[in-house]
């Protein structure tokens, strides 16, 4: 049997085969399940920043202050008894610490500093073995430009690591003009992987109602040959773990991130929608090819076809793009 272990974010895994972060992670039975399907790691469901913010807010309101609210203020619960949702997301991190034998990565989604310090502070007190900074940061300014939007991130990161011990892994957006050069300043920052690449749910518009409506999307394995593709390009330029997140349904998506050079392939969507099971499958099709293609290790096989590898580089480069122009042809019956 092909030895499956690979690293992620310096931590030594079974196999390369991480769920992401999903609200599969709110609760305690499905991670067991997924981690009986053979997940490697969990990466927990995100703590929004702007939750932690309201859940203060209303605190301080409700229970410092209910003068305010007159014959109202009985009715609360005490202050003690009050449970936010960072007091439910550590707790929820000691928990899976407790009963799982595999890594557990929290997932902390945030804006500003002070915020990602505190909270990020927290989590490794509570037993993460590792942080995955979603710093999702929309820049619709006209005025701000892209240095700016980099330099928010890697001023994020900096900061952390002086208060944080354990691995962050930034999770990035693929919307960087320069990503092997935003890569490597990460690097560089104290960051241990980059995640490629956060999926947002766009807001469409319904047009009876002339709504803005917001419904989950799920991913395709097309939606992975972005990742696919840059992390070809990174594997060899930079020390930090890969990991491919976006497009991972079946054993043979799994299989081309790692050839492409990816140490670890996230699964989300396709776990939304199969269950565990669709993980045990994806494993098992895994170790079968390596073993009729007779690799003897998930190592051999990493980064094989990365852009440093292949005989022709250009082909993950323009190259490729006119060739694709060039290859197309009309379905049956259409005429232009």
């Amino acid at each position: 049997m092909p030895d499956l272990s690979t690293r992620y974010l310096g931590l030594a895994l079974k196999n390369p085969l991480v769920p992401s972060s999903t609200p599969l992670s709110r609760h305690l039975d499905p991670v067991l399940h997924l981690e009986d399907a053979g997940a490697a790691a969990i990466v927990m469901h995100s703590l929004f920043e702007e939750d932690v913010r309201n859940d203060e807010k209303m605190l301080d309101r409700f229970l410092l202050h209910p003068e305010a609210l007159g014959e109202t203020a009985g009715h609360l619960p005490a202050g003690g008894e009050y449970r936010s949702r960072l007091d439910a997301y550590l707790e929820h991190i000691a928990a899976l610490k407790a009963r799982l034998s595999i890594p557990i990565v929290a997932s902390l989604n945030g804006t500003s500093i002070n915020g990602w310090l505190e909270l990020g502070r927290q989590m490794q007190a509570a037993g993460a073995d590792a942080l995955e900074l979603n710093a999702w940061f929309l820049a619709g300014d006209p005025g701000i430009g892209g240095d700016t939007v980099e330099q928010h991130y890697l001023d994020l990161l900096r900061h952390l690591k002086r208060v944080v011990t354990i691995p962050v892994c930034l999770k990035l957006p693929p919307f960087f003009s320069a990503l092997p050069h935003f890569v490597q300043q990460a690097e560089a920052a104290g960051a241990a992987g980059v995640s490629l690449f956060n999926r947002f749910f766009q807001p469409d518009i319904d047009l009876e109602s002339l709504k803005l409506i917001h419904r989950a999307q799920l991913s395709t394995s097309a939606d992975g040959l972005l990742a696919m593709r840059w992390i070809a390009i990174l594997r060899g330029r930079t020390r930090l773990t890969l990991a491919a997140s976006g497009g991972i349904h079946t054993a043979d998506d799994a299989l081309k991130m790692l050839l492409a050079g990816a140490d670890v392939t996230h699964l989300a969507s396709a776990l939304l929608l199969h269950g565990p099971q669709r993980l045990r499958e994806v494993l098992a099709g895994v170790g079968r090819w390596l073993e009729t293609h007779e690799y003897e290790s998930i190592q051999q096989l990493k980064g094989s076809m990365s852009q440093a590898n292949v005989p022709h580089p250009a082909a993950f480069a323009r190259a490729a793009y006119l060739d694709t122009l060039d290859s197309f042809s009309p379905p049956p019956g259409v005429r232009y």
